[in-house]
């Protein structure tokens, strides 16, 4: 008897030790609550909840998800500043990655996302659909959808809204499968992306 409330007990606290991790991992970004994001002024107000990935992938850089990162995936660009690339190279010798220049101009945004994707998330095939003038943060943006098919060999539709203030570039973009996860989502990122302010 000892040594099954024994085994029991052992059970439980393994269980326990995972799980702690995993509760941690996210936090919840609460709907009609204003947060900053990407370690910078950039803030916007969800209109659902959301949860926030505990690892960033550039320091001025911040994920959002519902489902997943594979399912979709709301990534923030926070006053990325020249010379920088939109997320920390792992290998710059091997592999760098596009940085955000001075010089950029608005309509070069999708190239620059587009470059990062193909390095950063080693994709072969990515394809503007449409890049649209809008204006975000009080300046003069872009819009732009795009597809792309990542290493899992599935088709992912995206769009990025971007504009440069200050000689700052700050971007929302989001991504998810093409098939049913998109066209769901679109709707709440877009009111989100119109909430954003500095």
């Amino acid at each position: 008897m000892n040594r099954i409330n024994a085994g029991v007990m052992l059970l439980a606290l393994l269980a326990m030790a995972f799980q702690a991790p995993l509760a941690h991992a996210h936090n919840l970004r609460k709907k009609g609550e204003t947060v900053t994001v990407a370690d910078s002024t950039l803030s916007v107000t969800p209109g659902r909840d959301w949860n926030r990935l505990s690892g960033k992938a550039g320091k001025n850089v911040e994920t959002w998800t519902l489902d997943g990162g594979q399912l979709n995936d709301l990534t923030f660009f926070g006053g990325i500043v020249p010379g920088k690339p939109l997320v920390k190279e792992r290998h710059k010798k091997k592999a760098p990655l596009p940085k955000f220049r001075k010089v950029t101009l608005l309509v070069e945004l999708p190239e620059l996302l587009e470059g990062t994707y193909r390095t950063y998330k080693n994709i072969g095939t990515f394809r503007l659909i449409s890049t649209n003038p809008i204006k975000f943060l009080g300046q003069d943006g872009v819009t732009f959808t795009y597809e792309y098919t990542d290493q899992d060999q599935i088709t992912r539709k995206g769009e990025a809204t971007a504009a440069i203030v200050a000689g700052k570039l700050y971007m929302v973009s989001f991504d998810a499968p093409r098939l049913h996860y998109f066209e769901r989502t679109i709707a709440d990122v877009r009111a989100l992306v119109a909430t954003a302010t500095l």
